[in-house]
């Protein structure tokens, strides 16, 4: 017997509630270099949505003035996380959402958001069947410029 493995689709609802729903995003991959991805779409989220974002790096850079640390695991008891934005290769964000789902109940992480280009239908799956929410493959800058209403 053949298993299907059922690919993941993202849901409008779940992108539109997490970009227009005031919320602390950790992002994975988010240094002090403005030259990078990472530092554009932190700085929209927080300047644009008013999202709180807590940068997750192994350099623990202190970004967008806020204070910086080395793992999801690192951030400190107390402190909630409603989304976890991995800005890390397809190859590595199996270990990122595997600490999330491993932190999630400590930190109160809600969602996995995998950025444009970075894509693991194994990770999406294991997040969702852990409760959480999970968009694929897209960017919050992207996602808040198309139409839907908003």
């Amino acid at each position: 017997m053949t298993e299907t493995r059922r690919l993941h689709r993202n849901d409008d609802t779940v992108i539109t509630r997490l970009l227009h729903t005031t919320a602390t995003w950790a992002v994975v991959g988010l240094s002090a270099n403005t030259s990078r991805s990472a530092y554009g779409v932190a700085r929209f989220l927080q300047e644009t949505l008013g999202h709180q974002v807590i940068p997750v790096h192994p350099r623990a850079e202190h970004t967008l003035g806020e204070a910086g640390y080395a793992s999801l695991s690192a951030i400190p008891d107390g402190t909630t996380v409603d989304v976890v934005d991995c800005f890390v290769n397809s190859a590595r964000v199996g270990a990122v959402v595997d600490e999330a789902i491993d932190q999630a109940e400590r930190l109160g992480i809600k969602a996995i958001w995998l950025q444009l280009g970075v894509v693991d239908q194994d990770a999406a799956q294991r997040a969702k069947e852990a409760g959480l929410s999970v968009v694929m493959d897209t960017c919050p800058k992207i996602e808040y410029s198309t139409p839907s209403g908003f």
